[in-house]
């Protein structure tokens, strides 16, 4: 082998040893400035109220706004968890909340998260699976009833073999991936 070659080899060998080295490193404080755990004490609140994983609300909030409370969809939902104004006002009548409390009010980080995780509660014991949540959260409560009653989508009438709609189906695939990261990171 000529000193050349052997040279690129050695080179290169410290190259893939540093590479390693600094992923090992710095892969713990990449994975946090990606994936942050903001709002913390208020997600841990209301997902314990909601009986849901705070997981899941961290990967929602991850996915729908990147933890931006001033987000706003093409669609017009609204702040961290994109709810809707139709999901506001449903949501808003099964708390009971004053009749005053506007839709504005979803760009605050409380009230969004308060109002978030009750869906992703109520879903849970509508749907049981997190699939069927993630579904009916982002494509709609009756859209997946209409699912799981079509054997093409479900063969036992409860839980999704097959997402119909692509976007939603790449909706719970970052999702579910989201919560993998999270989860890693309680």
């Amino acid at each position: 082998m000529s000193k050349r070659i052997l040279a690129a080899a050695i080179t290169l060998a410290v190259v893939i040893l540093v590479v390693v080295v600094l992923f090992i490193l710095l892969k713990e404080p990449i994975i946090e400035q990606l994936y942050p755990m903001e709002y913390e004490q208020l997600i841990e609140k209301y997902a314990q109220d909601n009986g849901i994983e705070p997981t899941l609300v961290y990967a929602v909030i991850y996915t729908e706004s990147r933890f931006k409370p001033e987000a706003e969809s093409n669609v017009g939902a609204r702040g961290l968890m994109q709810l809707t104004e139709e999901t506001f006002d449903w949501v808003k009548y099964r708390l009971g909340d004053p009749e005053e409390l506007t839709f504005d009010k979803m760009y605050d980080p409380e009230t969004n998260i308060r109002y978030g995780t009750y869906l992703l509660g109520y879903l849970k014991k509508e749907y049981g699976s997190q699939r069927n949540i993630l579904c009916a959260y982002h494509a709609g409560i009756n859209i997946v009833k209409k699912w799981l009653a079509n054997k093409e989508y479900s063969l036992n009438g409860s839980d999704l073999d097959k997402i119909p709609y692509k976007d939603t189906a790449h909706y719970v695939d970052k999702v579910e991936k989201a919560i993998n990261i999270y989860s890693e990171r309680k």
